[in-house]
């Protein structure tokens, strides 16, 4: 049997594209799946996946400069077939694998370039100058790779001038996944969610502010964890937050409880460099679960949202906007309804995994077949 190897020295062992979606996908197909993760937790066999820890990182600097080494180890251990690398700091360690004479893969989740502009810790002259060198060498080791997957077409229409072997398997959810049915929990009409990282770029400000503007009584389901203390500080002596139910992680059956418990789903992005050609995961499971995205107005999400009637786009910066489109969902619910049912026919039609998957085996299949 053919053995693969996916490598993460940042993402958790359970990443839903990683874990929930790839690995799995390709255990189901007949691979010996290996996945190496560097999170502390130990090794574990689970759903005929055979994870791998290094060990958890004492903080950034530690990561890049030991972490990334010891998962090289481990692989050239493994001795697989195929690695497929998920960490822009493990591209050196691909070519390594490269020149070992294996067939290697870097999975492009976000344009990492265009990522560092948006970095608040990075001093700000610096960031173009790092964007840059990051982009000459992104450009000149992924021409040597034997294939490249990207998260959207955007980011693969970028690398396609790198590499032509280069394709893109969205995030898109699993069909079903996410449903319950409605005698069993019924979506609340106070209760709206927000699943994700807790981040002033992505929202969080906003989203709790607006919550001053609602005029019903609501409560904002928070899915997810604060990266920085300082805004976590901010946010929680907002006087709006006192209507804000704080959940922390959540594993995939508590999100979709949580889903399932909402009448509608907030993904209130900043229109960031990064951000606006994204597909961001939430805003699909939100119609895969059948409520309705309350979204930002950017070009690429507003074409998704209106063209299939299953949400509302706003201002994201605009607490008020955002309250006006929760207003609205809560004193239609009809129109909120079908709304619901309009995103997770799109879901069912169009944008699942499964359509996804096929692609990832196609590419499999022809890097084996070479």
């Amino acid at each position: 049997m053919l053995k693969v190897c996916h490598l993460t020295s940042v993402h958790p062992r359970y990443d839903t594209r990683i874990y929930y979606k790839e690995c799995i996908s390709l255990a189901n197909r007949g691979y010996i799946v290996n996945l190496i993760v560097a999170d502390g937790r130990g090794d574990e066999h689970i759903n005929k996946i055979n994870i791998y820890d290094v060990g958890k990182p004492k903080n950034r600097i530690d990561r890049l400069f030991n972490v990334t080494g010891r998962v090289f180890s481990k692989a050239k251990l493994l001795n697989a077939d195929i690695y497929h690398l998920h960490d822009p700091e493990l591209i050196p360690f691909g070519l390594k694998l490269k020149r070992l004479g294996k067939k290697v893969i870097f999975d492009a989740h976000e344009d990492f370039p265009k990522q560092v502009l948006s970095k608040p810790y990075i001093y700000r002259p610096l960031k173009w100058v790092l964007s840059k060198v990051i982009q000459v060498y992104e450009t000149w080791a992924c021409k040597k790779m034997s294939a490249i997957v990207t998260a959207t077409p955007y980011i693969k229409n970028k690398f396609l001038e790198v590499n032509p072997i280069t394709i893109d398997v969205n995030n898109f959810p699993i069909i079903d996944e996410l449903t319950i049915s409605d005698n069993v929990l019924k979506k609340s009409k106070n209760k709206i969610c927000y699943i994700g990282g807790l981040t002033a770029i992505r929202g969080i400000k906003e989203m709790v502010k607006s919550l001053a503007y609602v005029k019903h009584d609501v409560f904002l389901q928070l899915a997810g964890s604060f990266t920085e203390s300082k805004i976590k500080d901010e946010v929680t002596n907002y006087s709006e937050w006192g209507k804000v139910n704080e959940l922390g992680w959540l594993d995939r059956e508590g999100i979709k409880n949580t889903l399932n418990s909402s009448i509608a789903g907030l993904v209130t992005l900043h229109p960031t460099i990064n951000y606006l050609d994204a597909l961001p995961v939430k805003m699909f499971e939100y119609m895969c679960a059948g409520i309705p995205v309350i979204a930002s107005d950017f070009p690429l999400w507003r074409k998704i949202i209106e063209g299939n009637n299953c949400g509302i786009c706003i201002n994201p910066k605009d607490p008020l906007s955002i309250a006006k489109a929760i207003d609205s969902l809560i004193e239609n619910p009809l129109q909120a309804e079908q709304m619901g049912k309009n995103g997770q026919k799109a879901v069912h039609d169009f944008y699942n995994w499964n359509n996804e998957e096929d692609k990832l085996y196609k590419l499999y299949d022809s890097l084996i077949n070479e």
